[in-house]
């Protein structure tokens, strides 16, 4: 149960030190580069043209920046094929190509040996990387727009200003501690952080609801809360009554000013013809 608490508390954890960051990433690019060992004879994913230039060049960049974090060497490797002159990237992406169609023509010959348990099986997986796909760009663009970082709760203040003097080695091992350490103290102790994480969700709710204001702005209603997506809709509808309302109310008082003008013109006339 503990163990299964920390694992929410990491990936609800929106802040905290750098390090955090710089091992997530390069555990990532770890993960993406390592060859997956499977249980069946399913092809593997053939790499693109970027990763191929990645995997040569990484030890190079290693062996010259050997104190440079692996996120910083992936950017440079990222920018120096960014500026790759498009006849430098031909043998790659040529290479890509050939590994698609391989892996294309292996995949047609490994769906035709599955049994209908398997197939539906790598459909459900296909659809989880899709779905995993797409939460992915969705995040990005929110982060793109601004969204605001939702708010920390008590033990996770706690634990970014613990975590490195934390006993242990592993991440793992160090959350385990102060979840424990956080476990023993008492409600005083626990007090400031909770007062804390309050403020922190004051903090969330007012940047949520300048930002929803935004969002409105550009029309973009989608991205606010259902909550306060109804109470919008109320909002613009009743500017639309009040805005109608002024309309009219400016039309009739124009339209009386023009009688009035015409009224003092025609007794005007006929005192002159008198």
């Amino acid at each position: 149960m503990a163990a299964a608490l920390l694992s929410r508390v990491w990936s609800s954890s929106v802040s905290g030190p750098r390090y955090f960051l710089r091992c997530s990433a390069t555990c990532s690019v770890e993960k993406w580069f390592s060859k997956q060992s499977s249980s069946d004879n399913r092809p593997k994913h053939p790499l693109t043209a970027y990763i191929r230039f990645y995997k040569e060049q990484q030890p190079f960049y290693k062996k010259q920046n050997p104190d440079v974090s692996v996120v910083d060497i992936t950017k440079k490797i990222a920018h120096a094929w960014r500026e790759l002159p498009a006849s430098d990237k031909q043998p790659y992406e040529a290479a890509a190509k050939t590994d698609r169609q391989i892996y294309k023509e292996q995949m047609i010959k490994y769906k035709a040996q599955l049994t209908p348990a398997q197939e539906a099986a790598l459909k459900e997986e296909k659809r989880r990387r899709v779905e995993k796909r797409r939460a992915a760009r969705k995040k990005r663009q929110l982060t793109m727009l601004g969204k605001p970082k939702r708010p920390r709760s008590a033990f996770n203040i706690f634990m970014s200003e613990h975590f490195q003097e934390a006993k242990g080695i592993s991440i793992q091992a160090k959350m385990k501690n102060l979840f424990e350490e956080w476990q023993k103290m008492s409600s005083s102790q626990k007090k400031t952080y909770q007062q804390l994480a309050e403020d922190d969700k004051i903090r969330y709710e007012n940047e949520m609801k300048s930002w929803e204001e935004q969002m409105a702005e550009i029309g973009r209603e989608d991205l606010i809360r259902f909550k306060n997506r109804r109470k919008l809709s109320k909002r613009k509808k009743t500017e639309k009554v009040a805005s109608k309302k002024r309309a009219t109310t400016l039309k009739k008082s124009s339209g009386s000013k023009v009688t009035s003008a015409a009224t003092k013109k025609k007794v005007k006339a006929r005192q002159s013809e008198e």
